[in-house]
């Protein structure tokens, strides 16, 4: 039976660089993936082939079922899938409310009522609701953050995939999104989330995968991926051998 999310043996390299090294892994509906690695293991470069703005080279992206390996962003966006940016994006000049409508219509495909009534309950579930009107490019970093959440749930997602999203805020702030996380999870929506900030990360997923060099160094429940040696040495900086 095929998962949620099947990726197989994916590969893309940009002349001798490779950032996606024959890659496999699988995702089934309702589960929480963490991904680690270190700087420049090809983790965004993964979320970039799997939502169709990088082609790959090789390999195939099964979603539900269908292979959308071909699929445009854009259609991968409506088929469920979307993801929140690194770094946040927003439309600066228009208003919370407003940013979140565009994703609703353009990248969800809704309108009218329908578009305004679901903006409104994802901006309650990201505590952005007394911000609405406001213009985003005056939201603090944990705003930003929460509207790059905002603007990915607005999309009516399936699979929400979040990139460093725990990135740069305070370990007050920190808790408080992930506890936003913790309640988009509950709802039933499969979650990928690339992390740094490892304890955040912990808190949510019920399976991690490491990548390094674009390859898949190793899988499996979290406290035991994290004891791993090979992990600690090339994640943590832990040589194994000490």
């Amino acid at each position: 039976m095929t998962a949620f999310l099947q990726v197989d043996n994916l590969c893309k390299s940009f002349g001798a660089i490779t950032v996606a090294d024959d890659l496999c892994f699988a995702v089934e509906k309702g589960q929480a993936l963490g991904v680690l690695g270190p700087n420049g293991a090809g983790k965004t470069s993964m979320f970039n082939l799997i939502t169709g703005t990088l082609s790959a080279n090789s390999g195939s992206v099964i979603f539900d079922g269908t292979n959308i390996t071909k699929y445009s962003a854009a259609k991968r966006c409506r088929a469920g899938l979307s993801r929140s940016f690194q770094v946040p994006q927003p439309f600066s000049g228009m208003t919370v409310f407003e940013n979140a409508m565009i994703a609703a219509t353009q990248a969800g495909g809704m309108s009218g009522s329908e578009a305004e009534a679901h903006c409104i309950n994802v901006l309650e579930q990201t505590e952005l609701l007394d911000r609405a009107n406001i213009q985003a490019g005056s939201l603090t970093l944990l705003g930003r953050k929460r509207l790059e959440l905002t603007r990915a749930l607005c999309t009516k997602p399936r699979l929400l995939m979040l990139d460093e999203i725990a990135g740069g805020l305070t370990e007050g702030e920190c808790r408080s999104l992930v506890q936003s996380i913790k309640n988009i999870h509950a709802s039933g929506v499969t979650i990928i989330w690339i992390e740094h900030v490892v304890h955040a990360l912990l808190a949510v997923v019920d399976k991690l995968m490491v990548i390094d060099f674009g390859r898949k160094i190793a899988e499996g429940p979290p406290r035991q991926i994290m004891e791993s040696p090979e992990v600690q040495e090339i994640y943590l900086g832990i040589d194994a051998d000490e």
